[in-house]
């Protein structure tokens, strides 16, 4: 089988994008919301997003953020915590949703493990119909003004039953992060045309190598890919399932299936690259694009976990589609034209690309309970 292998891109053109220059692209922000489903087994009390390389300043916006575009209602862990950490040469910035770890561990707000059947921007309270306690699913988000180097998604989950000891079931999130690439403008004096803007989605990393067994793959994941462009800009509460300019990009399916896949032997394997055969249409302000994610549940190599789909990585089979594990939403604001608006708009942003815990490859690390 041959699993999508692309060469990373270059990062340098996005500094190159923020010249001042009369008909320069400038870009304004990329947003994204996105559905997490809690499938690691244990209710999970808490949700945390690890952004390496940025600091708090850097922070303009969260999903249920107090004073930060989203109500605190619409999020049933109410307003996340920011928070900056320094180790060892590596800062970077939390930003954690938890649950009141006061009295019984009963009454414990959580999100319950299990299986999310209505895929859709509906997972946070009042956002959507059956959405109550027994859901296994939330809705997380973040707006930043910079990139960071790393980012990386786990629930919090109970390190002994009813402890208020909480570690992280890492989650498999795949975060896409955007490359725009300008277009030399035809004549000296005359506007840049439009230019090719690119969502990069990165497969989740193998597992640690263990003694007596061959190097193995990372899970499998089945993705779809939608896409719109659209002229005036995008702010981040129109990332929702519900809204028109999300339903626009919904029904444009950019690419019907492909699995997602890391080779342990080849760090750039599992690369889905999107939107970098042309520049975008004139008049455009805004790319969005939203990612749907389902487990593989196909045929595994017993050696090394390598994913052998029956009819190939582009051709999902329904025997090999297994539950829907998150769908996100996302935006990259971009155009010359496009007014940033207040706090809703980010510069960089890693709210990213839901999908659940992963049980089977989850690794668990302490985080610290603020």
């Amino acid at each position: 089988m041959s699993i999508l292998r692309t060469a990373s891109l270059a990062g340098a053109a996005l500094a190159a994008l923020m010249a001042n220059s009369a008909g320069a692209t400038s870009i304004f922000g990329s947003l994204g919301n996105f559905d997490a489903v809690n499938d690691t087994g244990q209710i999970a009390h808490g949700f945390e997003i690890d952004l390496q390389g940025v600091h708090a300043s850097d922070v303009t916006d969260t999903f249920g953020g107090l004073g930060r575009g989203f109500s605190p209602t619409v999020e049933r862990y109410g307003s996340p915590t920011i928070t900056e950490y320094s180790s060892g040469g590596v800062f970077g910035v939390k930003v954690t949703y938890l649950a009141n770890l006061s009295g019984a561990s009963s009454s414990w707000i959580g999100t319950p493990s299990g299986v999310y059947s209505t895929p859709g921007e509906s997972c946070w309270t009042g956002g959507g119909s059956g959405y109550g306690p027994s859901t296994p699913c939330d809705h997380f988000g973040v707006g930043l003004k910079a990139n960071p180097t790393k980012t990386s998604y786990q629930w919090l989950v109970e390190s002994t039953p009813g402890s208020s000891t909480l570690v992280g079931a890492v989650s498999n999130v795949l975060a896409p992060t955007w490359t725009v690439t300008p277009q030399a403008p035809p004549a000296p004096g005359l506007p840049a045309p439009p230019p090719v803007v690119v969502a990069q989605v990165q497969a989740p990393p193998p597992p640690p190598p263990e003694p007596n067994l061959d190097p193995q793959f990372g899970t499998a994941v089945w993705v779809k890919v939608f896409t719109t462009e659209v002229s005036g800009g995008v702010n981040l509460n129109q990332l929702v399932g519900d809204n028109a300019l999300v339903q626009q990009a919904a029904a444009n399916t950019e690419m019907e299936w492909q699995l997602l896949q890391t080779d342990p032997g080849n760090p750039l394997s599992g690369i889905l690259d999107n939107g970098g055969a042309a520049p975008v249409g004139a008049g455009a302000d805004a790319v969005i694009r939203r990612y749907e994610f389902y487990k593989y549940i196909g045929a595994y190599s017993a050696a090394d976990n390598q994913a052998l789909p029956s009819l190939g990585d582009s051709n999902a089979a329904p025997g090999e589609v297994g539950a829907f594990i998150g769908a996100q939403n996302a935006a990259l604001n971009f155009g010359a034209g496009a007014v940033p608006e207040p706090a809703t708009w980010a510069l960089m942003l890693i709210g990213i690309g839901g999908i659940g815990g992963m049980a089977r490859t989850r690794r668990r690390t302490s985080v610290t309970v603020h």
